[in-house]
């Protein structure tokens, strides 16, 4: 068996080559062309909406969501430090400001400490909720779905409605996450919030390369995300804008593998259960190693496979573990670097980065594509045991 094992890689096959021909025969390979239309349509078909807009990034699309949501200069925008930077580093394109907020032991943002600030640090003013200790009014809550594991939206919608903000769902992370009970059974994250945001980079459980797709509740919400993704164009055939808009538009290549992939979604999250199941029975006979749950009630994608090192029982420590891993040809990862910790935001408002600290020095992700087999978890797991000091 080849040892080297990668952490998150794509799972393509060759049926796409038609598709990419078809794409160079017509020269449709840029931001027109059949397949946008057909990825969009199936996406949308897939996590129950009527409509979806494709965007160059994951990335792009919360810039485009941010802007549209009414996030302007010097405005502010809650955000969890337990995240991959793109879904804070939109907020500083329009000249706001990032609150960052704990997480819990799902690793999503903690919703308790989240309705505390609200309670205890903002007041309601004719032009918005303000934060009583910087007095900027606050505009949106971006949540994000960590690794897959669906957020406890009946109390972000609560809070949302409550206090006068808006939704953004960073479901970069969740594609094929839905709940499975409660009030909103049988919706797929992303679909929940204002506007609802996917990735599909090369590391996550569908890819199109490089992309990203734009959902909405409101329909306008999605014409203006369209609108502003082809540069604001009002009139194209004379080349008329009236506002600043973007080049985010999802081009036709990316697309064509978008229409391959989308439909094995549910086969991929099926393999990826199981591997984190399999997984689970035996990291549960390692002492000092737990993997992480997901919340009950959902169906998550099982994206990514999340383990707690605990020193005292294990016998070596998170980043020596690492070090093992990666020697080995085992591709194995820490937590993100706490957003409250990155340079550009070390003078942002924060409230109580507690838990936060805890995980990001004592958890490791291990391999989970959903090409992964068998034989390949069965290897990790022997490594994980043979790396255990007694």
């Amino acid at each position: 068996m080849d040892s080297n094992i990668p952490l998150s890689v794509p799972n393509l096959s060759l049926d796409i080559l038609d598709n990419i021909k078809e794409c160079i025969e017509t020269g449709w390979v840029s931001t027109g062309g059949q397949f946008i239309t057909e990825f969009e349509e199936k996406f949308a078909k897939y996590v129950g909406v009527d409509e979806a807009v494709g965007v160059q990034s994951g990335t792009a699309g919360l810039h485009l969501g941010y802007s549209i949501l009414g996030v302007k200069q010097n405005d502010e925008v809650i955000v969890p430090t337990v995240t991959f930077i793109a879904t804070v580093t939109p907020i500083t394109y329009l000249g706001a400001h990032p609150i960052f907020m704990d997480c819990d032991d799902t690793l999503n943002m903690d919703l308790n400490k989240l309705e505390e600030f609200l309670e205890n640090n903002t007041e309601k003013t004719v032009d918005g909720l303000k934060n009583k200790t910087t007095g900027r009014i606050i505009k949106v809550i971006s949540i994000v779905h960590v690794f897959g594991n669906p957020i406890a939206m009946e109390k972000v919608m609560y809070l949302a409605d409550k206090y006068g903000l808006k939704v953004i769902e960073d479901a970069a992370e969740s594609l094929g996450s839905f709940y499975a009970s409660g009030k909103y059974s049988g919706k797929h994250t992303g679909t929940i919030g204002h506007l609802g945001i996917f990735s599909f980079n090369a590391n996550k459980i569908i890819t199109t390369g490089g992309g990203g797709m734009i959902v909405a509740t409101n329909p306008e919400l999605l014409s203006k995300a369209r609108f502003l993704s082809i540069q604001a164009k009002t009139d194209p055939l004379y080349f008329v804008h009236d506002e600043i808009g973007y080049n985010y538009r999802l081009t036709n290549i990316n697309a064509a593998f978008g229409v391959s992939q989308i439909d094995k979604v549910e086969e991929f999250v099926k393999v990826k259960c199981n591997n984190y199941n399999l997984y689970q029975e035996k990291l549960e006979k390692i002492a000092g190693l737990k993997l992480l749950p997901f919340n009950s009630g959902t169906r998550p994608n099982y994206w990514f496979y999340s383990v707690i090192v605990d020193k005292a029982e294990y016998g070596i420590d998170r980043d020596e573990l690492l070090k093992k891993l990666n020697d080995v040809g085992i591709q194995a990862r820490p937590l993100w670097g706490l957003m409250t910790d990155q340079k550009p935001f070390k003078e942002c408002y924060t409230y109580k980065i507690e838990k936060a600290k805890y995980y990001v020095k004592n958890l490791i992700n291990i391999p989970c594509s959903s090409n992964l087999t068998e034989e390949q978890i069965l290897y990790v797991v022997s490594k994980l045991k043979e790396f255990k000091r007694d």
